[in-house]
């Protein structure tokens, strides 16, 4: 972690962001609106993460966004793909290490909810853990009990519905459930998750949430939906339509998000 860390400060040269970014499946254009970006690769920074999606461009991009100082992680680890849920834990550990104090993580993700669609965008309000794992696992301390009534802050939630608002662009609100992958889920499975009160699922953004308060992190997500889930519409899902979809509603989030920095995000957190 040290030496990662020191490679970013040296890098960032007096660059100090308060937030952080992850950029899901297909997202990695957000990067492209950061003003005078200083691009580091992961492969330069030891512990982070080698993804090995298609659509994970695994680099730092540091600089400008809106005019506020941000960092953004273009690309993540999958559990899916090592069987690690920690496979984060050094990056965001890094990131606390660098006083980033604000979280906000991005996917792309399937509807289970039949009227948010393909292209829509949906605020992450809670999560259900289905995978049957956590990235705190074979932690030693006390601290492995962390409280999650409130993982997701409602100070930053409130700031990007207000963004919403104001830029006209329509933003869901539902639970993410998140299942281990790599294989998209069956009919059977998708319709116990509705049942269970989920209206996205992913593979993905749960083990960074819990890490991200772990490590004492605000956080704040949001799904970019490509798809409706598996037995909706009768069609095969594959990773080509995340791919496809994704770039549509990251725009959208764009726009949303551009809006939270240029209002600035709040300090402290607000009542639900």
């Amino acid at each position: 972690m040290k030496e990662a860390l020191d490679r970013l400060v040296e890098r960032l040269d007096g660059l100090a962001p308060a937030t952080a970014l992850v950029l899901g499946s297909g997202l990695g254009g957000l990067v492209d609106q950061v003003e005078d970006p200083v691009r580091i690769s992961y492969v330069e920074l030891p512990g982070f993460p080698r993804s090995g999606v298609t659509g994970h461009a695994g680099e730092v991009v540091a600089g400008h966004f809106a005019g506020t100082p941000v960092l953004m992680l273009s690309g993540r680890a999958h559990y899916y793909e090592h069987g690690n849920a920690a496979a984060m834990r050094p990056a965001l550990e890094v990131l606390a290490g660098l006083g980033i104090s604000q979280l906000i993580l991005t996917n792309a993700a399937g509807s289970v909810d039949p009227d948010m669609g393909p292209g829509s965008i949906m605020l992450i309000t809670d999560h259900i853990n289905f995978s049957g794992s956590n990235p705190l696992i074979g932690e030693p301390s006390d601290r492995r009990f962390v409280g999650l009534t409130g993982a997701y802050d409602a100070g930053l939630r409130a700031a990007i519905e207000t963004a919403a608002k104001a830029t006209a662009t329509t933003l869901h609100k539902g639970v993410y459930m998140w299942f281990s992958g790599p294989c998209f889920e069956t009919p059977a499975e998708i319709r116990m998750a509705r049942v269970m009160g989920a209206n996205a699922v992913g593979m993905s953004t749960v083990p960074e949430v819990i890490l991200a308060r772990f490590l004492g992190l605000r956080v704040a997500a949001c799904s970019v939906i490509t798809n409706l889930a598996a037995g909706m519409t009768g069609a095969e899902l594959s990773h080509q339509e995340t791919k496809d979809m994704a770039p549509i509603g990251g725009a959208r989030l764009a726009t949303i998000l551009q809006r939270v920095f240029q209002d600035g995000l709040p300090e402290r957190k607000v009542p639900a």
